[in-house]
């Protein structure tokens, strides 16, 4: 079993930036791809980035290519979502996520899934 925590939200303006981690407890992280995913209110949970287990392959959604950029670190078990140019859209909580599968933007094919960390935007 892996258990997840996110850290790193909070508050930025327009244009600036957050990067958001994701530890991660339970010897078997490394063997799991690991994804981003975010819910704004009163809209359904949507796919952001997924790593592979070994940190070699990456995967974005379009609404985050060349802004986000996802990494992992296995001897830390830690996964990060670097955000830049970060606009009012997204705004949302966002959660990290483990999965057996490569890649993978559905929520069901998640098995592990953190509290989250709430990200706001201001304009």
């Amino acid at each position: 079993q892996v258990q997840l925590v996110e850290s790193g939200g909070g508050l930025v303006q327009a244009g600036g930036s957050l990067r958001l981690s994701c530890a991660a407890s339970g010897r078997t992280f490394s063997n799991y791809a690991t994804g981003w995913f975010r819910q704004a209110p009163r809209k359904e949970r949507e796919f952001v980035a997924e790593i592979s287990w070994s940190g070699g392959s990456t995967y974005y959604a379009d609404s985050v290519k060349g802004r986000f950029t996802i990494s992992r670190d296995n001897a830390k078990n830690t996964v990060y979502l670097q955000m830049n140019s970060l606009k009012p859209e997204d705004t949302a909580v966002y959660y990290c996520a483990t999965t057996r599968i490569f890649p993978v933007d559905h929520v069901r094919a998640y098995d592990y899934w953190g509290q989250g960390t709430q990200v706001t935007v201001s304009s």
